[in-house]
């Protein structure tokens, strides 16, 4: 199969979806009236709750929940075929993905910006809202090991990307400095900076950095993740005008371009997919598909973290009800472009069906370095770019990006610390240094803890990391339907993705736990109980509210 028709197939179908399911969810079921005045407007304060164009604010929610998730985990699922994680990532981000970032956005809009925890505790109750909390304190926990764990390994593979990777802070630094403090023109900025960081990514080939293979004791993998946790400790502590929010910028700015290479090379080169459609002959040791492959791929075809970010930052500043459209459907369309181009770079950049099986000898295998390899081949094939110079600029792309989401993820732990004080009376645990300090030993604990001293246990536990990521979406789903049942509004469009992503949750945890127990993992063991256990409740909690709301919608309807 030619990789330019699956990517004209599949885009074409995220937009067809945008274009008409979007707005029929958007006006029939969500019914988003721009007189309605949003809490951007309502509890406008400067500084959470600003009024934003919502073109701007569509990069900003993108940039935020785009880490190098929708790449690490298409690239690892390709080793079932292609053909199934085209399907999951195209059908899951047109009938689940956009319908859940879109309609987190607006059950926030409706509930004056609340988190999702907060709505929560609103809709379901205080049980439901403890349960939820535990759940989203894991997610964050392993969203920030894992990445610190992929970007480590980027770092090592690729010593071209480091002096980019670590420059691009200095340039987000300055862009922060020249909006906010100098009040620059914002184009002539963005231009400046994206010169500033293509010409670090075009010096990063000239002045690789490797470091030992070890430090007092410690592999460089080691030394990468404990450098790259203290660096986050920092940021997440900083205002957020001063690196966070220009950095997201920059790396918006960034990813749109490599982006636009990509997809330009395919079209140019039209590779051919070297990869089985569907692999019938895996490594031994390859999980089923089913339900493997619906949390393998989590963001990129639906993922909770999305409902952190829509709840917790773009519902306050959503100008107009309907801006919810593009800003929600649109940006997970985004995230799930990204997807599809990872698939295809892992499985049409290789020269032949031997090459590929090479690199995908065992589940796990391929992952982020399928990718880059596989793009930078066909960036070099389709638009002349040196290979070298095409690894670096896909390195540095996955790699800030996955910065950007452990910025966010290392800010938000710390909240969640923060909170835990305040509702336990806890004193000591509302203090920011205390509480980012507690985050970032949990995340290193987790990271070595799980996998060894060369932080291995980051992508070990990335199949549990994608089960928690699919719980937190079918959670947020099920706030929305009980919203809408309230409402009297339909609820199936919600209710049958929550029902699917419920049932490929437990049955992966039950899976994994099996898997863990023959690894003799204990830690993992530990948290993919407590993960279940949550579930059960929380689905039990659940229900019953959702029995009892359609009682009561079955007897107004009735009288």
């Amino acid at each position: 199969m030619n990789s330019a028709i699956v990517l004209l197939v599949g885009v074409a179908a995220m937009f067809c979806g945008y274009i008409f399911y979007s707005k029929f969810i958007a006006t029939k079921i969500l019914a988003l009236d721009n007189s309605r005045p949003t809490p951007a407007h309502t509890m406008k304060d400067g500084v959470d709750y600003v009024p934003t164009n919502k073109f701007v604010l569509w990069g900003h929610h993108f940039t935020s929940v785009a880490g190098a998730a929708p790449i690490i985990g298409p690239a690892i699922a390709v080793i079932w075929g292609w053909l199934p994680a085209v399907i999951w990532v195209v059908f899951g981000t047109i009938f689940m993905a956009g319908i859940h970032d879109m309609s987190a956005i607006w059950a926030s809009m409706r509930n004056r910006g609340q988190s999702i925890g907060s709505i929560a505790g609103t809709v379901m109750g205080s049980r439901v809202r403890s349960l939820m909390m535990v759940v989203i304190f894991l997610l964050l926990l392993m969203v920030n090991a894992v990445f610190g764990v992929a970007i480590a390994n980027m770092l090592i593979k690729t010593p071209s990307a480091v002096l980019p990777v670590w420059g691009a802070l200095v340039v987000a630094f300055i862009i922060g400095q020249c909006i906010y403090r100098y009040k620059m023109s914002l184009l002539w900025v963005s231009i400046i900076g994206v010169v500033a960081l293509y010409g670090l990514i075009y010096l990063g080939p000239m002045f690789p950095v490797v470091l030992p293979e070890t430090v007092l004791g410690l592999p460089d993998t080691a030394i990468w993740i404990i450098v790259l946790f203290i660096y986050a400790a920092i940021a997440s502590l900083l205002p957020v005008w001063m690196l966070l929010q220009p950095r997201d910028y920059i790396n918006g700015l960034q990813l749109f371009v490599g982006l636009i290479l990509l997809y330009a090379a395919i079209f140019i080169a039209t590779p051919d997919i070297v990869a089985p459609a569907i692999n019938r002959d895996l490594p031994i040791g390859t999980p089923s598909i089913m339900p493997l492959l619906f949390v393998t791929i989590a963001c990129g075809a639906i993922s909770g973290f999305h409902g952190l970010v829509a709840t917790g930052t773009t519902s306050k500043q959503i100008d107009k009800e309907e801006d919810a459209r593009f800003v929600g459907y649109f940006g997970a369309l985004g995230e799930g472009m990204l997807a599809l181009g990872a698939i295809l770079a892992a499985t049409a950049g290789f020269a032949s069906l031997g090459d590929w099986q090479a690199v995908y000898q065992k589940f796990g295998d391929g992952s982020i370095g399928a990718f880059i390899d596989g793009g930078a081949t066909i960036l070099n094939a389709g638009v002349g770019i040196d290979m070298v110079l095409s690894q670096t600029m896909l390195t540095v792309m996955a790699a800030l990006f996955a910065g950007t989401t452990m910025d966010t993820g290392v800010r938000l732990q710390r909240y969640i610390f923060q909170e835990f004080g305040e509702f336990y009376n806890i004193p000591v645990l509302t203090k920011g240094t205390v509480a980012t300090f507690l985050a970032v030993g949990t995340c290193l604990l987790l990271a070595f803890g799980a996998g060894g001293i060369d932080g291995e246990g980051g992508m070990i536990i990335w199949p549990l990391f994608g089960t928690t990521n699919q719980l937190m979406a079918a959670l947020t789903l099920m706030i929305v339907t009980v919203i809408l049942l309230r409402k009297g509004k339909p609820v199936w469009y919600t209710l049958a993705p929550l029902s699917f992503l419920l049932v490929m949750t437990v049955l992966a945890l039950l899976l994994q736990l099996k898997t863990f127990y023959v690894d003799g993992n204990w830690l993992l063991i530990i948290m993919d109980i407590i993960i279940l256990i949550a579930t059960i409740l929380v689905t039990f909690e659940s229900l019953s509210v959702l029995r009892r709301e359609w009682s009561a919608h079955k007897g107004k309807n009735q009288a």
